[in-house]
């Protein structure tokens, strides 16, 4: 579903229905927060400008709307630009103890999204507040989110994904250099238009208030399948952190399925912070080694055992396309299932009992671990 007036895509932007974690949102306008040392030139700019206001922008058709957000395409007066609003109704979602909180930490991300200036990430053109809630004014362009290719029968070409994934990982690299973490790296949050190649990385920092705060139902912001181990564990992330979760996304876009799967939360859970992910040769054994040895590397348990950066991870895939793939693999045959290669699983370099994130001390008893 393109973006231009249908709803699938921005749905996705602003929630995934009633029962979708949501956004995040801060206190003070851009305008408002004081330029701190270390800011870039671009921060301190938004730090220096006049407050942001929600009338600059004329507010055309609902294009999406979720739990919590409303999408619409709006032209912004000062300038005659055309982008998306969304209008985020904080204050039904979070308890009054914390919407001061959701909202001063919502308005530091978007602050620090607005400073990112790369071609693959989408573009925050200004933020701000409207009455006790608030409102993002986003670049806007046309596409499909990358659901749409994650189930068999729907994927894309092999040469393709793998093309996405570097350009994602140097679009992280430039993103981590600036001390932005996404947190919420996963398919519906970016969008590909084929047609003339463009591709945008969204919603940097909405995870973030998911580090304090709660919704009032009690849920904590992000998406279990994509988090990495520590994540899950509730340890402080870094850009790491987002490579592991974009080789869920690789991982997924190549075998139209996820590398840990379970109906039970707390299974989930556990094979994420113990388990190997299993070979994505299982699901599609025409990929060349050199692309299943990136994935694995990626999704490696423990941070210091990944890649240390979306550059590196980039070199590895280009590499990938330039070795391995200078051809599209053949079409995967329907009952084509292959058993996990004993040397390859031995680049799986962690046993369950090395891969937790947070040991026990000796005094702690020992629990069992939850029942599939």
């Amino acid at each position: 579903m393109a973006s231009g007036g249908k709803p699938g895509f921005w749905q996705r932007l602003v929630g995934r229905g009633a029962d979708a974690p949501p956004s995040e949102l801060s206190t003070l306008p851009l305008s408002q927060q004081t330029a701190v040392p270390g800011d870039s030139p671009a921060q301190a700019r938004a730090a220096a400008a006049p407050p942001p206001d929600l009338h600059d922008f004329e507010l055309g058709a609902e294009i999406g709307r979720g739990a919590m957000a409303i999408v619409y395409k709006a032209t912004q007066r000062s300038t005659g630009r055309q982008v998306a609003v969304k209008r985020l109704a904080l204050s039904r979602e979070f308890s009054a103890e914390d919407l001061a909180d959701v909202r001063e930490r919502f308005m530091r991300e978007a602050r620090a999204a607005r400073a990112l200036e790369h071609p693959d990430i989408l573009q925050v053109v200004d933020a701000g507040q409207d009455g006790r809630d608030a409102w993002l004014a986003l670049e806007y362009v046309l596409g499909r989110d990358l659901s749409l290719f994650t189930k068999p029968g729907q994927l894309l070409p092999v040469r393709e994904v793998v093309q996405l994934g570097a350009r994602l990982a140097r679009a992280l690299d430039y993103a981590h250099s600036r001390g932005v973490i996404h947190r919420d790296i996963k398919p519906a949050n970016v969008m590909l238009d084929r047609v003339n190649g463009s591709l945008k990385l969204m919603d940097f920092g909405i995870a973030r208030v998911g580090d304090g705060s709660r919704t009032r139902t009690g849920l904590v912001l992000g998406t279990p399948s994509f988090m990495s181990p520590e994540q899950l564990a509730g340890l402080t992330v870094d850009g790491r952190s987002d490579l592991y979760s974009l080789g869920v996304l690789l991982y997924q876009l190549l075998a139209g399925a996820l590398p840990h799967q379970s109906d039970s939360m707390a299974r989930l859970m556990q094979q994420i912070a113990t388990e190997p992910a299993p070979d994505v040769r299982i699901h599609r054994p025409e990929l060349p080694e050199s692309l299943a040895l990136v994935l694995a590397v990626a999704l490696e348990k423990r941070p210091e055992l990944r890649y240390p950066s979306g550059e590196q991870m980039a070199r590895d895939l280009d590499a990938v396309l330039i070795m391995d793939l200078q051809t599209e693999p053949a079409a995967p045959q329907a009952d084509a299932v292959k058993s996990q290669d004993e040397a390859f699983a031995q680049t799986l370099r962690l046993t369950p009992e090395e891969a937790g994130q947070n040991r026990r001390s000796p005094a702690e008893p020992h629990e069992p671990p939850p029942a599939s």
